[in-house]
């Protein structure tokens, strides 16, 4: 008889951890927007360029990372258009990598403005950070302007785009150093003609008429970020004034149509 009883004990509990756990579910889904054609195609150049099939998984990645990851306002209103927006940063450079989650990022803090390194939009200290990957205590957080980020995917003419850029940040981090080395995406034997090819790159920045953003000449890892928002907002004009670091960067992120089939394995080490 206390076998039964203990039975159905277990039974109801069982039953009981299953509902909470599809009622959460149930609240993170609801909670994110549907990402919809009509918004990509309003504002993401990368999600023009696809075909239909293409674009039917980009907004199922785009829904994915938005059942994963928090989104929270702070000290202002991020509308389902934001999160779309931050969504397709996320999802635009690791498209070729199907089901790619960021194992490094939880929440997105979205600001009203750029910000201090004290998370300041107001008053008279310097703020001019558009976006930034979290440590310490901001672990697996990244924060970012919300004007930065529709910026990014309202101008067409300029080749700057902050969530891809904060992004590429994790991607680059992905293997446990935030060091320009995208090691997950480079074959081992590409990673020092990659390193050599980023000091030759960023020595000829130096030159007036470079067009990547000086802000690239910081360090390698600002660099990746920089050239990697040139590759993917305007392709045609960096492989035309980069061929050499367009050709490596398409082989990085499998942008090529005759790579290999979407969810290519990414490198370990």
């Amino acid at each position: 008889m206390l076998a039964v009883k203990m039975i159905i004990f277990f039974t109801m509990l069982i039953g009981a951890v299953w509902i909470i756990i599809l009622s959460v579910r149930s609240r993170r889904v609801t909670g994110a927007p549907v990402t919809d054609d009509g918004t990509l195609s309003d504002h993401v150049s990368f999600y023009r360029r696809l075909d239909p099939a293409e674009r039917e998984r980009f907004r199922q990645e785009a829904d994915g990372f938005l059942q994963q990851v928090a989104i929270t306002a702070v000290n202002t209103d991020v509308t389902d258009t934001d999160k779309i927006l931050i969504a397709a940063g996320a999802v635009i450079p690791m498209f070729a990598f199907k089901g790619w989650r960021y194992p490094n990022l939880k929440e997105v803090l979205v600001y009203n403005d750029t910000f201090n390194m004290n998370f300041e939009t107001q008053g008279e200290e310097s703020r001019n950070i558009l976006g930034l990957v979290g440590t310490g205590v901001y672990r697996d957080k990244m924060m970012i302007s919300k004007n930065a980020l529709q910026h990014g995917f309202s101008n067409n003419t300029d080749l700057s785009n902050t969530a891809i850029h904060e992004f590429v940040h994790l991607i680059d981090g992905a293997d446990g150093d935030t060091d320009g080395v995208p090691r997950i995406l480079l074959d081992k034997d590409d990673i020092q003609p990659w390193i050599n090819l980023v000091h030759r790159e960023r020595e000829k920045m130096m030159e007036p008429d470079s067009d990547i953003n000086p802000y690239g000449h910081t360090n390698p890892r600002e660099f990746f970020a920089v050239v990697s928002e040139y590759f993917f907002e305007k392709p045609e004009l960096f492989e035309q004034n980069h061929p050499e670091l367009f050709a490596m960067m398409e082989k990085a992120f499998r942008t090529k149509k005759s790579d290999p089939p979407d969810g290519a394995p990414l490198n370990t080490y």
